[in-house]
């Protein structure tokens, strides 16, 4: 659909404009031409009635798995944007740790024809940081750029060695390349599956201390200053990290953060023991995490709210939890857990928005998040009352894996466009 289509009566939230007004959005071949103003002689092919609904900018994920290349037994490209679509996210950015690894510009342009083939182009993978995320030669992120590769990142993988790492943020700092770079010592992690604490004390779990995260992120930040380097830190976990992320700020430095959003609603306290969907990585932490990642983003030292995405099959989340695997499905529960900390009064509506659209487009330095004339018509149009409860007939997504299973939530979006295409409609 790439006519001229009509969103009335909605109330319009668009944070980058710094609009928050009841009116209407007017799109003509794929682009906003208007908001509110209608232009002269536009006649709608399509009218979507948004009254009592909001109408927002379509959604950016920042972290995001698909499981293809290398997995379909655990979800799909199709399988995985119908879930993006029915959350309201219209650009994804692919993790690297694809199988093979997005390391060279032929997984690119491969990633490039999945996305195409599932009618979701708006898939910007990551480049591998080092070759097959090995941390021992560096990619050819120049190339990489080339192929359409939005930013270098190490995934979950740690990167062992520093120098190794100083010489990756040199290269991509020579070619304005954003890092996504996601802190974790690798020998402080120890293979470990829980917040090291009460809760993985208490079951016998191998914990992960919270110094795995913050020790790496300061290793970091002090080549971000040695470097020059642009550095985004996804998916914190707890309250050093904000810390830390706040002083870099204060004094300068070039960088942004994200967190995952089961990252802000749940704790250790929560995990239902043994029960392999609490099963994430980084760990979930303490409550004074909790309230720190809340604050951190409300201040703005955190940005962006993530989905962090995994999606996995049956199998990957049998059996004993130190040996089952990390993730979360979560696409369909970024909308309604951002409401939520609406409700708690922990973010203002705008500010989640914000978190999910215009700040990650910045992040990303891509015309995007935004409902701006001439911009590409991603919308986002949802029911901030409408209840919903995550079973299978509303599920979407491939992966089951989600600790919210079962759960009622307030908050659904109706209508989602694309570059001016309606790639989702509640129905």
């Amino acid at each position: 659909m790439m006519g001229h289509i009509l969103i009335e009566q909605g109330r319009i939230i668009d944070p980058a404009n710094k609009i928050d007004r009841v009116g209407s959005v007017y799109i003509t071949d794929g682009k906003i031409v208007s908001v509110s103003e209608e232009p002269a002689g536009f006649e709608p092919e399509t009218i979507i009635d948004a009254h009592q609904q909001i109408i927002c900018p379509g959604f950016i994920d920042l972290s995001t798995r698909l499981r293809e290349p290398g997995q379909s037994r655990k979800a799909t490209f199709k399988s995985e944007t119908v879930a993006a679509a029915s959350g309201g996210i219209t650009t994804l950015c692919l993790q690297p740790d694809t199988n093979p690894v997005i390391d060279t510009p032929a997984v690119a342009e491969l990633i490039k024809e999945l996305a195409e083939k599932a009618h979701y182009p708006q898939i910007y993978p990551i480049a591998a940081l080092t070759q097959k995320l090995e941390g021992t030669e560096l990619s050819s992120m120049l190339s990489l750029k080339q192929a359409g590769c939005i930013a270098v990142g190490n995934a979950n993988q740690p990167v062992r060695n520093l120098l190794i790492l100083r010489r990756a943020m040199e290269y991509a700092a020579s070619h304005d390349l954003l890092v996504m770079f996601r802190p974790n010592d690798y020998w402080l992690g120890n293979n470990g599956c829980a917040h090291e604490g009460a809760v993985a004390t208490r079951y016998g779990l191998p914990g992960i201390p919270e110094e795995a995260e913050t020790i790496a992120l300061a290793q970091c930040l002090e080549l971000v200053e040695l470097t020059g380097c642009r550095v985004h830190f996804g998916q914190l976990s707890c309250k050093r990290s904000v810390i830390k992320i706040h002083q870099a700020k204060k004094y300068g430095m070039n960088v942004s953060a994200d967190v995952a959003i089961h990252q802000l609603h749940l704790t250790e306290n929560d995990m239902v023991p043994f029960d392999s969907a609490y099963h994430v990585l980084p760990p979930f932490r303490t409550e004074v995490d909790k309230l720190y990642l809340r604050q951190g983003l409300a201040s703005g030292t955190l940005n962006s709210i993530c989905s962090d995405h995994q999606p996995h099959d049956i199998d990957a989340k049998l059996g004993a939890f130190p040996e089952t695997e990390a993730g979360v499905s979560s696409l369909e529960t970024l909308l309604p857990l951002m409401l939520k900390l609406v409700a708690e009064n922990t973010l203002t509506l705008s500010q989640g928005i914000a978190a999910l659209s215009a700040n990650p487009a910045r992040v990303l330095h891509i015309n995007s998040g935004a409902l701006t004339p001439g911009y590409a018509a991603d919308v986002c149009v949802f029911d901030p009352e409408l209840n919903w409860q995550v079973d299978t007939d509303n599920w979407k997504s491939q992966g089951l894996n989600t600790p919210f299973w079962g759960q009622t939530f307030k908050g659904r979006v109706t209508h989602t466009i694309q570059a001016g295409r309606m790639i989702y409609q509640l129905g």
